[in-house]
């Protein structure tokens, strides 16, 4: 997205999960099946700095996120991450939970669409991630759990008070984040906290439709309305109305804008660029 590159190259390999890049649409897999995806200290800090970079990535459009196995991830591994905490100082637990928070800042701020295909358990962490995913795809026999209090920790974490309520509504938020119980397809499609409910053998190529769509779609349109929705959030309506007058008169002059007229006069489909 960025044409500005700093001298320091690409990561090209990830230690702590999959990632792939194929037409556009870049996939993060985690990988221990086995823990149903767990967390692990590394696996946050891979997470946060390849979301950091890569919208300077020219050849990616989308991201997916998922799991392999039953999980989609479940959260921070209870003997490499809780147990572990236990022997740290408090200002080393602070940079932890800014390290966690750090995650869902920067999928927050990406500019490029993320697509959540939840194949399982998405609990603690996991159902953070999710959430701060602008798409959510479920299978039938995934389910969340915002079970923070059930650690004995608050239900606020990683940003979970801030954008759950967003999302479900402040009554739902509250029963979700203090009880955590587990929620099923069926009922965070009913509140809003899914996106779409798809057979569980349908999730991979539901995520792939979609990721296909936004990768092949306008794809500075998709990323000014990521970014517009996202820093709107808190503002006063006069504001929000002169910020998108001022964002919707300068993609007016995009080349994407130009090409939708060319294609209507000529009767044929658009070839966006993205710029």
């Amino acid at each position: 997205m960025s044409p500005f590159r700093a001298t320091a190259p690409l990561t090209k390999e990830w230690e702590h999960f999959e990632f792939t890049v194929a037409d556009g649409v870049a996939t993060v897999t985690f990988t221990r099946p086995s823990k149903l995806n767990a967390l692990t200290f590394e696996v946050y800090a891979d997470l946060r700095d390849l979301i950091i970079e890569l919208p300077q990535h020219e050849d990616v459009r989308v991201l997916v996120i998922t799991g392999q196995g039953r999980g989609f991830c479940s959260g921070g591994d209870v003997e490499e991450i809780i147990g572990e905490l236990q022997k740290f100082e408090t200002a080393e637990l602070l940079e932890f939970t800014r390290m966690t928070g750090a995650v869902v800042k920067a999928l927050r701020e990406c500019p490029l669409p993320v697509i959540a295909a939840v194949n399982g358990v998405a609990a603690g962490a996991g159902s953070v991630i999710a959430l701060a995913s602008d798409f959510r795809l479920l299978a039938e026999s995934a389910k969340f759990a915002f079970l923070f209090t059930k650690v004995g920790l608050a239900g606020a974490d990683m940003g979970s008070a801030y954008l759950l309520p967003r999302l479900v509504g402040l009554g739902r938020a509250t029963e979700l984040l203090i009880l955590g119980d587990k929620i099923s397809a069926s009922r965070a499609a009913e509140i809003g906290l899914a996106s779409q409910v798809v057979p569980d053998a349908s999730l991979a190529s539901t995520a792939a439709a979609l990721a296909r769509r936004l990768a092949d779609g306008p794809a500075l349109a998709y990323a000014t309305t990521k970014v517009l929705l996202t820093r709107e959030l808190d503002m006063d309506l006069g504001s929000a109305i002169e910020l998108e007058a001022i964002t919707q008169a300068l993609l007016m002059t995009a080349k994407d804008h130009k090409e939708f007229y060319a294609a209507w006069s000529a009767g044929r489909e658009p070839r966006w660029t993205g710029q």
